[in-house]
């Protein structure tokens, strides 16, 4: 085994016992232990992490961990090496539905099923290369999964401007493009295609219209639009 001294900084602190927290501490490592694998021991989940220093000098996460390093990590800062792909997949647990829903509403294509177990995450997280939305860190730990964010905020209105913050979703949002229920991109389509579904008073008031092809859900932008279209520009606000 390899005793090294870690410091944990900004948030990546809220993975850590209270004694731990913003202190350097020794902790042993397995032999032969890389660098992710002697964070994850810790606590943190490699999907938190943005850089590393051992000895003072930049490290990726592979290197080996040496008897006497000093390592300190940092958390996620949205460098692209830190995170690979484009960040703009998602796929929100069984736990996150209500985040889910707010991140169709802005056009970003997210997967959620309550159904989905562990293996199917890891799964469709490594083959879709989506972000995998969770407040399990376990989860987060698993190697299929490149890129992961742990989501710290428990209610969906300030969990959507968190991951809106952490990834920059303000300037990609596409509001109501996609369908809330199938997460499928909606299509554009005439009034009298649709006109025997629509209740009377929208039929009269409203000419633009859209249909989900998958569903076949038919949407209008109502008073309901405005309202939701203000309340997401208010979190998407309060991440920046």
């Amino acid at each position: 085994m390899a005793t090294a001294r870690f410091r944990f900084h900004g948030e990546l602190a809220e993975f850590l016992p209270r004694e731990q927290r913003g202190a350097e501490f020794e902790h042993a490592c397995a032999r032969a232990a890389s660098l992710k694998n002697a964070i994850e021991a810790i606590g943190v989940p490699h999907t938190e992490v943005g850089h590393a220093l051992v000895r003072g000098e930049r490290a990726t996460l592979d290197r080996t961990v040496r008897e006497g390093d000093a390592v300190e990590v940092f958390p996620w800062s949205g460098d692209a090496a830190a995170a690979p792909g484009t960040h703009d997949l998602f796929l929100a647990d069984a736990h996150l539905g209500g985040l889910a829903r707010f991140l169709r509403m802005l056009g970003f294509d997210t997967l959620h099923e309550n159904a989905f177990g562990d293996a199917e995450i890891r799964r469709l997280a490594s083959q879709e290369r989506r972000v995998v939305l969770t407040r399990d860190r376990e989860l987060l730990k698993c190697r299929d999964i490149i890129a992961g964010c742990y989501v710290h905020e428990r209610k969906p209105e300030a969990q959507l401007a968190e991951v809106a913050a952490r990834y920059d979703l303000a300037a990609r949002a596409r509001p109501f493009t996609r369908c809330l229920r199938c997460n499928l991109p909606l299509e554009r389509v005439e009034r009298d295609a649709v006109l025997a579904r629509l209740p009377e008073s929208v039929a009269r008031t409203h000419r633009e219209f859209y249909r989900c092809a998958g569903c076949d859900r038919v949407y209008w932008p109502g008073s309901h639009y405005e309202r939701m279209r203000a309340a997401l520009g208010r979190m998407l606000s309060s991440s920046g």
